[in-house]
């Protein structure tokens, strides 16, 4: 298993993701602190640290501990069960975007600290965010009745919304964000939200 993953790594060095992120958001190298890498600050292929929840291959940097605020719904009506804590890959983003943890808190980098800014600074106070981290299948759609079904309608991407946007069946931030920008949309999406595109893959309005 740890070989494929180093293989993963190692793909990303060789291919259109490379250069994707080049140039976008998630290219540190013009900071001055990541050493000329870009890879480096998020993925290592030696000495990994543990991933939030085993979902991020060889993740090198450090993970947020920070207790959060979520969301919850105004109206008292939100159909999605189990809405904890972030997990999995949201948790490698908040890494980041909680403004705890410093960017260049990374391998064994004793962090300046960097810290994130401006919009990109969400917090700890997701109350106010998508809600995240929670399972969206068929019997969520079914129960909020304007949801679609993930694992038989179309992403828009060659497959089923489950299959594209999902991880573990939980709606992620990287559901809707494409963090090594392979799509080359603004924002970091998945995909243009051009007439609110993104938004009605999953809603059904």
């Amino acid at each position: 298993m740890k070989k494929l993953l180093v293989f993963f790594v190692c793909a990303l060095l060789t291919t259109g993701l490379y250069a994707a992120i080049t140039g976008s958001g998630h290219d540190f190298t013009a900071l001055g602190w990541s050493g000329g890498e870009i890879c480096l600050p998020c993925h290592t292929p030696h000495n990994a640290k543990v991933a939030p929840d085993d979902l991020v291959p060889l993740w090198n940097h450090d993970v947020t501990a920070a207790v959060f605020t979520v969301y919850s719904s105004p109206t008292g009506t939100l159909d999605a069960v189990g809405l904890g804590q972030p997990a999995g890959v949201s948790k490698a983003c908040l890494s980041c975007h909680d403004g705890t943890v410093a960017l260049d808190a990374y391998g064994a980098n004793v962090p300046v600290p960097n810290m994130i800014g401006g919009v990109y600074d969400l917090g700890t106070d997701l109350s106010n965010d998508h809600p995240i981290s929670f399972t969206y299948d068929t019997a969520l759609s079914v129960a909020d009745g304007e949801l679609f079904d993930p694992a038989a309608d179309p992403s828009g991407l060659g497959g089923t919304i489950g299959n594209d946007l999902l991880f573990a069946g939980q709606l992620e931030c990287a559901s809707c964000h494409d963090v090594h920008n392979t799509a080359a949309v603004a924002s970091l999406l998945v995909k243009s939200n051009a007439a609110s595109a993104l938004c009605l893959t999953c809603h059904d309005k």
